[in-house]
C-alpha cells in the first residue's frame, strides 16, 4: 500500500521518536502517562536517630515530565545521627551521578542497580573521611512508572502490598543473628562473630560483630568497627501490574513488633497519609501488649476526663504508652502507586468475590539479571533484578561505563577520571591469578580500590576492641 504525500508531511510535523522506542511500546503496550505516586509518613521517636527523604517530583531531563521519577528513603541511625543525616543529603546525588549522562528509559533502568552500588559505597567512603563513628541503615526505593528498584544495607524493610492481598518482601535483613551467609562473608573476610560477654563469661544479646559489636553487617559508617561491615546493597527491581501496588517502608522498630503481613493487611483501604499513622498506631500497640502484666496496673489508672496519668505524670494517654512500650525509634513510609484510570489506593481489601486475580511474585535466582520480553498478565509482578552480593567485581560488572571521551579512566565508585596507569580495573588480581583480567573496566581510583581490598578482607588494619 503506498503512502501519499499529505501522509508523508503530517507524519515529519510530528516529534521524532526512535524506532526501537516504538517497538518498545508496542511489545510492552506501554502507555506513555505514569501512574500517581502518593506517600504518607508517620514516627515516634525514642532516640531521634531516624530520618527519611521523600522526593517525589525528580524530572533526569528538565521540562520532560516524561522523565519524572519518585525517590523514597529510610535511614535509621546508631552510635549517633551524622551518618543518617550525612546519606539523607547525600546518597542520592551520589547515584544519580554514578549513571552514565544522556541515556533514558529502559537504559537507565537497566544502569540503575550497578549505579545504587556506587552511589552507597562512594557515601560510605565520604563519610568516613570526616572522622565520626557513628552509622546508619539505609533503604533507598526508585519508583519509574510502574517499575520499583529498591536498594538497601541493614534492616529497615521495603514490602510490596499488591491487589489480592498479596505481600512481598523487596528487601533482606542484615542482622547477623539471622542472617548465615552474611556471618560466614564476615568471618571469612577477617572478623569475629559472638554475643556480648559479661561478669562470669556468661553470652548474653544478639550476635554481634567484633570488633565494634554492631549487629549489623552492612551499614554506612561505623568507621570504628572493620571494613568487612561493608555498605554494598542488596539491589531488587521489579514492574508492578497495572493495577499498582503499596509499599511499607519503615525502620526496624516497625519489623520488630510487626510481621510483613499484619503491617500491610492493618492499613488497607485506607489513603497513603492514614495508612503510615495506622502502621505506626498497631506497632505500639503490639509492644504494649507484649509488656501487659506490667501494664494494666497503672493504664486502669488514667484518667479519662482530665488526660492526667497519675503514675507516669504524663499528659496523655497516647504519652504514657509511648513512654511504657516503646523500644527504639519508628518510622514508617507509606507509598501508593496508582495507574492513571484509577483514583484511589491500589491497596484495597480482599472481598469475597474480589474482581481481581490473586498477584503472583514468582521466585527467580538471587543473581538474576533476565528480562522477560513480555510483561505477565495483570495481577502479576515481573521481577526484573536481584542481586545481594557483597563483592564490588561482582556487582559493577565489566559492562559498567569507564571510558571517558578523552580517554580517561573514570573512577566506577567516586566518578573522578585519572590517566590510564593510574587506573585499577576491579578485575585485578594476584599476579598470574588465572581469573585477574585488568585490561578490563570498570576501573577504581587508588582509595576506592583500598576499600574494596579491606571489605574484602585483603587489607588487615582493622581497629581493635575487647568485649
Amino acid at each position: 500500500m503506498s503512502t501519499s504525500q499529505s501522509e508523508i508531511t503530517e507524519v515529519m510535523k510530528s516529534p521524532l521518536v526512535p524506532l526501537a522506542t516504538l517497538i518498545g511500546r508496542e511489545l510492552r503496550g506501554e502507555k506513555i502517562e505514569k501512574p500517581s505516586v502518593k506517600c504518607g509518613q508517620a514516627a515516634l521517636a525514642k532516640k531521634g536517630e531516624d530520618y527519611f527523604l521523600i522526593k517525589p517530583d525528580c524530572i533526569r531531563v528538565p521540562g520532560d515530565q516524561s522523565s519524572s521519577f519518585s525517590v523514597f528513603a529510610v535511614f535509621d541511625g546508631h552510635n549517633g545521627i551524622s551518618a543518617a543525616i550525612y546519606s539523607k543529603e547525600n546518597l542520592l546525588n551520589h547515584v544519580l551521578s554514578a549513571i552514565p549522562h544522556g541515556i533514558e528509559g529502559e537504559d537507565w533502568l537497566k544502569a540503575l542497580p550497578q549505579a545504587l552500588v556506587a552511589g552507597f559505597v562512594k557515601t560510605d567512603i565520604e563519610f568516613q573521611r570526616k572522622g565520626e563513628t557513628s552509622g546508619t541503615t539505609a533503604t533507598l526505593v526508585v519508583i519509574d512508572g510502574l517499575t520499583v528498584t529498591v536498594a538497601s544495607v541493614g534492616d529497615s524493610r521495603c514490602i510490596l502490598d499488591t491487589q489480592g492481598g498479596t505481600v512481598s518482601l523487596l528487601t533482606v535483613d542484615h542482622r547477623l543473628e539471622e542472617n548465615v551467609e552474611e556471618r560466614e562473608r564476615v568471618t571469612a573476610s577477617g572478623g569475629e562473630v559472638g554475643r556480648l560477654n559479661v561478669y562470669g563469661g556468661t553470652e548474653v544479646g544478639p550476635l554481634r560483630c567484633w570488633p565494634g559489636g554492631l549487629c549489623l553487617s552492612r551499614s554506612i559508617g561505623d568507621m570504628d568497627v572493620g571494613e568487612f561491615i561493608v555498605p554494598v546493597p542488596h539491589v531488587k527491581q521489579v514492574k508492578l501490574s497495572n493495577a499498582g501496588g503499596r509499599l511499607i517502608i519503615a525502620s526496624d522498630g516497625i519489623w520488630d513488633a510487626l510481621s510483613n503481613d499484619a503491617a500491610a493487611k492493618s492499613c488497607r483501604g485506607l489513603p497513603a497519609d492514614l495508612a503510615a499513622k495506622m502502621v505506626v498506631k498497631l506497632c505500639l500497640e503490639e509492644l504494649i501488649d507484649s509488656d501487659k502484666p506490667n501494664i494494666e496496673g497503672w493504664k486502669a489508672k488514667f484518667d479519662e476526663t482530665c488526660h492526667i496519668c497519675v503514675v507516669l505524670g504524663v499528659t496523655s494517654l497516647t504519652e504514657a504508652l509511648r513512654s511504657r512500650g516503646l523500644k527504639d525509634d519508628t518510622t514508617c513510609l507509606v507509598v501508593d502507586i496508582i495507574p492513571p484510570e484509577c483514583s484511589v489506593s491500589p491497596s484495597t481489601p480482599r472481598k469475597k468475590q474480589s474482581m481481581w486475580s490473586s498477584l503472583i511474585f514468582g521466585k527467580k535466582s538471587q543473581k538474576s539479571v533476565s528480562r522477560s520480553t513480555k510483561l505477565s498478565s495483570v495481577g502479576a509482578v515481573e521481577e526484573l533484578f536481584e542481586e545481594g552480593s557483597a563483592m564490588l567485581a561482582e556487582r559493577l560488572g565489566k559492562d559498567f561505563p569507564w571510558k571517558t571521551s578523552s580517554e580517561l579512566f573514570r573512577c566506577a565508585i567516586c566518578q573522578v577520571n585519572q590517566p590510564p596507569s593510574e587506573g585499577l580495573s576491579v578485575n585485578s588480581g594476584p599476579y598470574f591469578s588465572p581469573t585477574s583480567k585488568p585490561w578490563e573496566g570498570p576501573f577504581l581510583c587508588n582509595t576506592c580500590r583500598k576499600k574494596k581490598d579491606a571489605m574484602e578482607g585483603k587489607l588487615r588494619s582493622q581497629p581493635t576492641m575487647t568485649r
